[in-house]
Order: C-alpha cells, then sequence, then structure tokens
C-alpha cells in the first residue's frame, strides 16, 4: 500500500504542475453542459427531461480528454518500465494511477455537476441522485479508460482509436447513470439503476487493472 500511496500522490503532484489539463475538462464540461438549457430556451420541463442524459454524456466527454495522458507521459521517460521492473504488482501502481486520475478527472465533475443541474430545474434529490450516480460512475470510466490507453499506448492516432475503444464500453455506464436520474424524477426509485452501476464498478476495480496491466506489458515489449 506504500506504493500505492506513492503513484498517487506523484501524480497529483504531476497534475499540480500542469492545472491546464484539469481545468481544460472542468471548462469542457461546463460549455458542453450549459450550451443546451442556451439553445432550448426556458423550456423547464424539456429541460428537466434531458438534463440526465446531457450531464452524464458532458461528464463522460470530459472525462475522456485526460486518458491518453494517463500513460503516455511515464512510457515517454521511461518511468513506466521502471514500475514494470519493480518488486511491486504492476497491477496495484496502476490502480493508484487510476485513482489519481480519478480524483484530477472525475471528482470534480462530481462536484460540479450540481451546480450546473441547476441550470436545468432540477429538484434538490434529483441533483443528490445525481452526484451518487456520478460518484459511482466516473471511476468505472476511468477504469475502462485505462484499459484503453494501455491498448493504444504508442500507437500513432491512439486519441482517435481510445475513443473508439472506450465509447462503446462506457454506454452502460451511461445509461444506468442516467437512468437513476430519470427513474427517480419518475418517481420510480432509482435503487435499481445505481445497484447496477455498483456493480459495475466492482467488476471493474478488480478486473480492469489487470486487463490494463496485461496490456502495458505487450506494449512494452
Amino acid at each position: 500500500m506504500n506504493a500505492f500511496v506513492a503513484i498517487v500522490r506523484r501524480d497529483l503532484l504531476l497534475a499540480a504542475r500542469r492545472k491546464s489539463e484539469v481545468f481544460t475538462a472542468l471548462f469542457f464540461f461546463m460549455i458542453v453542459a450549459s450550451l443546451f438549457p442556451l439553445g432550448i430556451g426556458a423550456e423547464t420541463n424539456l429541460l428537466r427531461r434531458i438534463a440526465p442524459g446531457v450531464l452524464w454524456v458532458a461528464a463522460l466527454l470530459a472525462a475522456m480528454l485526460s486518458l491518453n495522458r494517463m500513460f503516455a507521459a511515464d512510457h515517454q521517460d521511461g518511468t513506466l518500465e521502471q514500475m514494470a521492473l519493480s518488486p511491486t504488482p504492476l497491477a496495484l501502481l496502476v490502480s493508484g494511477k487510476v485513482f489519481a486520475h480519478w480524483l484530477t478527472s472525475g471528482l470534480p465533475l462530481v462536484l460540479l455537476a450540481p451546480v450546473l443541474g441547476l441550470q436545468f430545474d432540477l429538484s434538490p434529490r434529483s441533483l443528490g441522485i445525481l452526484m451518487i450516480s456520478l460518484l459511482l460512475g466516473t471511476p468505472l470510466l476511468s477504469l475502462i479508460g485505462a484499459i484503453g490507453a494501455a491498448l493504444t499506448l504508442g500507437v500513432r492516432g491512439g486519441g482517435v482509436l481510445l475513443s473508439l475503444l472506450v465509447l462503446p464500453l462506457y454506454i452502460p455506464a451511461l445509461i444506468f447513470g442516467a437512468g437513476a436520474v430519470e427513474a427517480d424524477m419518475a418517481g420510480l426509485g432509482a435503487g435499481g439503476h445505481l445497484s447496477l452501476l455498483g456493480a459495475l464498478l466492482a467488476l471493474a476495480t478488480f478486473f480492469a487493472p489487470w486487463a490494463a496491466t496485461a496490456a502495458l506489458r505487450i506494449a512494452l515489449e
């Protein structure tokens, strides 16, 4: 666990030196989510209906902006090879990098989402469900994205290929995340959607680091 904490701390320090990357994702999230109320106008009923999908799609796209940089810098300067040769399991180090990515790219989106949700006239209860769904869903996006980032590491045009790989895998998270808010707004309860989202997160937490590790070892060969 000392190695896990060290990797998280290192990546957070590096992110603090590149604040522009973090703010770019947040600014993108704000712009995309704000365009719809500006374009549709003051149709509150329509805004409430589209709010879960719009906010979730905006968060999904914003989280993708930094995926291709998750391993790229470490691969270029040789740090990734040192991690692979260290006695610490590489899967544990990958887990630390994924957690650090979520702290810098996912958690800020979770905290900002309720503020943007006010533009869509969402109730406080719906905003709470939105936060919970994003709190469960954004780590899932980082875990799945880590697999895609590892598979496209060092590939020319990897950014486009990464998007093509991970976007289909993001669909279940999008469906259950946005569906939780929509079900709560319809009075059906969000428990089922959140439970499925939590189950997907549990599976990804266990399998994604190992899959990303296998892809990284192939890339290093």
